[in-house]
């Protein structure tokens, strides 16, 4: 066996199909039949075959909502042979989510084949699982990378967040590095980032993808919740399952604060993360303006914050330069009330004027900035989460403008 998690996610599912496909079956449910020609020439016979993958495929809906489903469909999804598999099969060969799904139904037909009590025995799920691995993974070699992440809690033991990540409770019995599960139980709060993907000859070297990959991830953690959470400076990785290797990964900042996911919300974070990773651009202001905001997390102290997070809001709020005087008109436009934008324009002035103070080294201490800066970078957050789920148009100083153009005319009707 090459790939764990696979194999634990596809048995999970197996053994809550095999439970509710035999009460459907017990039910009342009809397996169907067909008849098959067997025997010699002189003397034929003829038997009913239960065909299992009909049944499976009417009863999909209801397999669909069991809670093992979803798993065994995002581990199934990252792998890249299941085209070759479905091939195999004689089924057509398609990939992305359709893929999976089709490949999970003929996964779980050849497990449970010429079956009418669905009992799930051991020794043919392994056969079928080996079949599968064998195709999806030829030529291709798994490769793992551990990584805590601080200032997380989960309360289920695993939450798997599609594409070969998932998050470990730090107490977890899956394999991983003993250095790794110290780190997060020195921690008030933390958990372990699980991270695979297939290799083939030629792609890009493993260290490389796992650094963009968690970036994006932590990245999109801190849009989904204001909790300061940090990648441990330590992460370990192993290809072939040969043994665990450290490499440099985080920054080495302590949480602050805890992001808790319980287990009903589980499907709206995974859902968040899909969103920005499809929806957040490579270039352009509002990528830039990410790394910006990513930077701004990560910063040891909120001065350095401060500077980043007015750096990323210029990029999407005043193009035409910090000597229009705009920047804080137009926060206070798109994240307050009306009530309210006269004292938030003075809140981001005063942070402006408090910029060029850190620049000439004369700021206040770090103390007294903490809170301006976190409501600043929480102002920051919720425009670029709004854009990226497609509640705000992405050219934000547009927005605001019509803002002020809609007040002023609602002004002008009231003289």
């Amino acid at each position: 066996m090459r790939n764990r998690q696979l194999y634990d996610a596809l048995h999970a599912f197996a053994e809550e199909a095999a439970w509710q496909l035999a009460s459907d079956a017990s039910g009342g449910a009809d397996v169907p039949f067909e008849v098959v020609e067997s025997g010699t020439r002189d003397s034929t016979f003829y038997c009913y075959r239960p065909l299992t993958g009909d049944f499976i495929a009417k009863h999909q809906s209801l397999l669909g909502l069991l809670p093992a489903y979803l798993p065994a469909l995002h581990a199934l999804g990252a792998c890249v042979g299941l085209p070759a598999y479905l091939r195999a099969h004689q089924r057509t060969a398609v990939g992305g989510g359709a893929g999976a799904i089709e490949a999970l139904r003929e996964f779980l037909t050849v497990v449970f084949r010429d079956s009418t009590d669905f009992v799930l025995v051991e020794e043919r799920f392994d056969a079928a699982y080996a079949e599968l691995e064998q195709i999806v993974m030829e030529g291709r070699v798994l490769t793992e990378v551990i990584a805590p992440l601080l200032g997380v809690q989960i309360q289920s033991a695993r939450v798997e967040l599609g594409n070969g990540l998932s998050l470990l409770c730090g107490d977890t019995t899956a394999e991983v590095p003993a250095e790794a599960q110290r780190n997060t139980d020195a921690q008030a709060a933390g958990v372990l980032v699980r991270l695979e993907w297939e290799a083939a000859a030629g792609d890009e070297a493993p260290l490389h993808h796992a650094h963009v990959r968690l970036a994006k991830l932590i990245t999109s953690l801190r849009l989904y919740d204001a909790a300061e959470m940090h990648l441990a400076p330590t992460a370990w990785v192993r290809t072939g399952g040969e043994r665990w290797q450290p490499f440099a990964l985080g920054d080495g900042g302590a949480p602050r604060g805890v992001c808790v996911i319980p287990e009903q919300q589980e499907d709206e974070l995974r859902a968040f993360l899909s969103l920005v990773g499809r929806r957040a651009p490579k270039s352009g202001e509002l990528a830039w303006a990410l790394q910006r905001f990513s930077r701004a997390c990560a910063a040891h102290r909120p001065s350095e914050a401060l500077t980043d997070t007015l750096l990323a809001l210029r990029a999407l709020l005043e193009p035409e330069g910090p000597h229009t005087g705009k920047l804080a008109g137009r926060v206070a436009a798109l994240c307050a009330i009306p009530e309210q934008r006269a004292t938030v324009t003075e809140r981001v002035g005063h942070l402006i004027a408090l910029e060029r103070s850190v620049v000439a080294g004369v700021a206040p201490d770090d103390a007294s900035l903490v809170q301006p800066v976190d409501e600043l970078l929480g102002w920051l957050r919720a425009l670029l989460r709004d854009v990226l789920c497609g509640h705000l148009d992405s050219d934000l100083r547009a927005v605001a403008d019509s803002i002020f153009a809609a007040e002023d005319e609602r002004q002008a009707t009231l003289v």
